[in-house]
């Protein structure tokens, strides 16, 4: 007679859900009773609390650019103090658990530093150690590429490792535990009415994590749609919430479901009087090969306002002025050197570009949210009314998105959820 199938559970825990001793502790818990449920339990961790922003700032008090490499090196140490401890606290209890970093548990990346795609996942290391009754504890945010050096995946990289872990090992779902209780229409700390929702399609969810939500990150919904994954976010403390992100959500009604933002953007706009200049922008990143791999492109904006005056080099681009050009967007927190580049780019192309910093973007996300012109006028009559000028609209079949300056960016918030869902 056969023993049965045990079902896998993936289970990922932030950064506050393991910020302190007590808090692993808790964790440890909740991990011991899902294995007493008979199931088999991998745990993804981020590291503790604000570690990756505190090693971040260690390193600035070094050099002011660290090479990636070496930051790779440096915050993947944060996952692997969270993985110990935790390993430790559930043998403590009696619950057999080892921990494994990420190039121990089979994650392949390419050879981006600070910004690496998953491009494989080899758990065999992990499907041992379930095999023998032990509880796999995996460092999230790190893998290691096809010439062995290690790699991080960019903010919200534990969540990539969790949903790629648990497509290599067959499991139906990947539940995400971190300090609220699933996905909101905004961010409740910004917008107290917002509403929990109980279920969101794969798009819907990584439109809002490419704007700029924090709860989950967008490679890890492109990962989870390609496996037919569905991935269940809940509070590690408790309240019973979730959201379900899944195929199918809805009835097909046209809906907003969020709106969020984005902070730490650069506006940049190259000459287009010819196609050369706005080639040698896009070469010029891609040569950097880190550069280009950064960016946070939303296309190419071409106008007329502003005449043909010829530009002063460094100088900042104001509202009316980009003349005929071309447009991208540079996201600081996906850049470790955005300082660097900025400067780099100043120098290099001068008075054919022009570089507008302090810039936030506003997004509301939702499935047919630009079937008619409607929503985007009704985005564009909320900022103009509270005095925000628009530096740039981008939208697609689920996404308006709107740059202004950084100061508005709360407060746009706050009445673009009003007027497309509610106060």
């Amino acid at each position: 007679m056969t023993s049965p199938v045990q079902q896998t559970v993936v289970q990922k825990y932030g950064g506050s859900s393991v910020g302190d001793v007590e808090r692993i502790g808790k964790v440890a818990d909740r991990i011991a009773r899902t294995r007493g449920e008979g199931k088999q339990v991998v745990v993804v961790v981020s590291a503790m609390g604000d570690t990756t922003d505190d090693l971040l700032r260690l390193a600035g008090q070094i050099c002011e650019n660290p090479s990636r490499r070496e930051l790779d090196m440096l915050l993947s140490a944060g996952e692997r103090i969270s993985m110990a401890l935790l390993s430790m606290a559930l043998n403590a209890r009696g619950v057999p658990a080892v921990s494994f970093t990420g190039s121990q548990s089979g994650i392949i990346t390419d050879d981006t530093h600070s910004n690496a795609r998953i491009v494989e996942v080899r758990p065999f290391r992990v499907q041992e150690e379930l095999a023998r009754g032990k509880v796999v504890i995996v460092a999230g945010y790190q893998g290691v590429s096809r010439e062995r050096e290690v790699t991080t995946l960019g903010r919200g990289g534990s969540d990539t490792t969790a949903v790629a872990l648990a497509a290599a090992l067959g499991a139906e779902a990947c539940e995400i535990y971190s300090d609220v209780e699933g996905v909101y229409t905004a961010d409740p700390r910004l917008v107290p009415s917002a509403a929990r929702l109980a279920q969101l399609s794969y798009e819907e969810m990584q439109e809002l994590a490419e704007a700029g939500a924090k709860v989950l990150n967008a490679q890890a919904v492109e990962f989870a749609k390609a496996r037919g994954i569905t991935i269940v976010t809940r509070s590690t403390f408790g309240g019973g919430g979730e959201t379900r992100i899944q195929p199918k959500a809805g009835d097909g009604a046209i809906r907003v479901v969020g709106v969020t933002s984005e902070r730490g953007l650069s506006l940049l706009a190259a000459s287009a009087r010819t196609s050369a200049a706005l080639v040698e922008l896009l070469e010029h990143l891609d040569a950097k090969r880190s550069f280009g791999k950064q960016l946070l492109f939303d296309g190419f904006i071409e106008g007329e306002a502003g005449g043909e005056a010829p530009l002063e080099a460094g100088e900042d681009v104001g509202a009316g002025s980009f003349g005929k050009s071309a447009s991208l967007v540079l996201s600081r927190e996906s850049l470790p050197d955005h300082d660097a580049v900025v400067a780099d780019l100043r120098q290099r192309f001068g008075a054919a570009l022009r570089i507008r910093e302090g810039v936030g973007a506003i997004s509301a996300i939702g499935a047919g949210i630009n079937v008619s012109f409607a929503n985007v006028r009704r985005v564009q009559r909320v900022l103009a009314g509270m005095g925000a000028e628009v530096l740039q609209l981008s939208t697609s079949s689920f996404r308006i998105s709107a740059l202004v300056d950084e100061v508005h960016l709360d407060e746009a918030v706050r009445r673009v959820h009003a007027e497309l869902i509610g106060a």
